[in-house]
C-alpha cells in the first residue's frame, strides 16, 4: 500500500473505480528489458481494456476483491495487490533500493518482470531494479516440456535417488541457462562418464590452475558449455582448477547411477500403466513410463505385452 501511494504521488500511478493502475505512459523507457517499444507493446496487446484504463497496457497494481476471495483494506477499496506489485514490495523490503542478480524463467520477460522494473524505478527516483538480470530457458524431458499436466514432473529429490549430486549438477551445466534444456537418461549417462573419466585423472593434482580460455567462457554471460568444451581440451592441471571452480569434488566416488532394480515394483508400474491405458488416460500411462525412463528403465510394447530392461 505505502509503494501504491508514493507511485500516486510521483504520477506514474492513478486509482480508478476501486482500482489503481499504473501508466505505462508515464514511464518513457518502458520496454527496456523486453526490448520492445510502447507502441510495439500496445499493437501487440491481448489485454482486456476496462474502461477504467488510460491505456490498454496499463496493470494492476491494486484490485478490488469479489465475494469469496481474500482481501486487505486500503485507501481505495477492500482488496488485493496485483501479482507484480508485491514482487517489487518484496524486493525493497529485503533487498533494498537496487540489487544485483535477478532470475526467472524466460517467460517472465514480459510482462511480469517489466513491470518489476517500471514499479520500482519509479519509485526509486529512477534508480536500477537489478543490476544483471538473468532469464532460464525451458525444461524438457525426453524431447517434451516438463509440465505437471502432462504428467512427467519430477523433482532434484526425486533423482537424487538414482543418480549422485554431481551428475545432475554437471549435466544441467552442459546446457546454457538462457538455452532449452532437455533432460534425457542418456544425457546423464554421458554427463557420469565425463565426470568418471575426469575425476581419474585430475584427483591426484596438488595445484591446480584456472584456464584462461576457461574463464573468458564463464565471463561471458555464463556460457558453461563452452567452458566444459575448454575442460575437453585441457591438460590435467587445469582440467583440475576448471572443476575446482564448478565445485567439483575431484575426489572418486561412485558416478554410475544408483538403480535399485525391484522386479516386482517394475511389474505394479507395468500393471497401473495398462490399466490407465485400457481406459484412455494416456497422461497417467505416459507419466508412469517417462518416470520409470528416469530411472533407466526402458519399457518396450509388443504383441505379448510390455517388456523391460535397464538402459545402464
Amino acid at each position: 500500500v505505502k509503494m501504491i501511494e508514493r507511485l500516486i504521488a510521483s504520477g506514474n500511478a492513478y486509482p480508478a473505480e476501486g482500482h489503481v493502475l499504473y501508466d505505462v505512459s508515464s514511464k518513457p523507457d518502458y520496454g527496456k528489458l523486453s526490448r520492445r517499444s510502447l507502441d510495439e507493446v500496445i499493437a501487440g496487446a491481448r489485454v482486456e481494456v476496462a474502461p477504467y484504463k488510460k491505456n490498454p497496457m496499463d496493470f494492476v497494481l491494486w484490485k478490488p476483491s469479489k465475494a469469496g476471495e481474500p482481501l486487505w483494506p486500503s485507501p481505495w477499496s477492500n482488496g488485493r495487490p496485483g501479482w507484480h506489485i508485491e514482487c517489487s514490495a518484496m524486493s525493497e523490503a529485503l533487498l533494498g533500493e537496487t540489487f544485483d542478480i535477478h532470475g526467472g524463467g524466460i517467460d517472465l520477460v514480459f510482462p511480469h518482470h517489466e513491470n518489476e522494473i517500471a514499479q520500482s524505478e519509479a519509485v526509486h527516483a529512477g534508480h536500477p531494479f537489478a543490476r544483471v538480470w538473468m532469464h532460464n530457458g525451458f525444461l524438457q524431458v525426453e524431447g517434451e516440456k516438463m509440465s505437471k499436466s502432462l504428467g512427467n514432473f519430477f523433482t532434484i529429490r526425486d533423482l537424487l535417488k538414482d543418480w549422485p549430486g554431481e551428475v545432475l549438477r554437471f549435466n544441467m551445466l552442459r546446457t546454457h541457462y538462457r538455452q532449452p534444456m532437455d533432460w534425457t537418461v542418456h544425457g546423464l549417462k554421458e554427463s557420469a562418464t565425463t565426470l568418471e573419466r575426469w575425476y581419474g585423472v585430475a584427483e591426484p593434482v596438488a595445484a591446480p590452475r584456472i584456464g584462461d580460455a576457461f574463464l573468458a567462457a564463464l565471463a561471458d554471460d555464463l556460457n558453461t558449455p563452452l567452458a566444459i568444451a575448454e575442460l575437453h581440451k585441457s591438460d590435467d592441471v587445469t582440467l583440475a582448477g576448471g572443476l575446482d571452480l564448478l565445485g567439483f569434488s575431484r575426489v572418486q566416488v561412485r558416478i554410475a547411477p544408483k538403480l535399485t532394480i525391484d522386479p516386482e515394483e517394475i511389474a505394479r508400474a507395468i500393471a497401473a500403466r495398462n490399466e490407465a491405458r485400457k481406459t484412455k488416460n494416456f497422461k497417467e500411462s505416459d507419466r508412469i513410463r517417462d518416470e520409470l525412463a528416469t530411472k533407466g528403465i526402458v519399457l518396450k510394447d509388443g504383441p505379448t505385452g510390455t517388456t523391460w530392461e535397464v538402459k545402464r
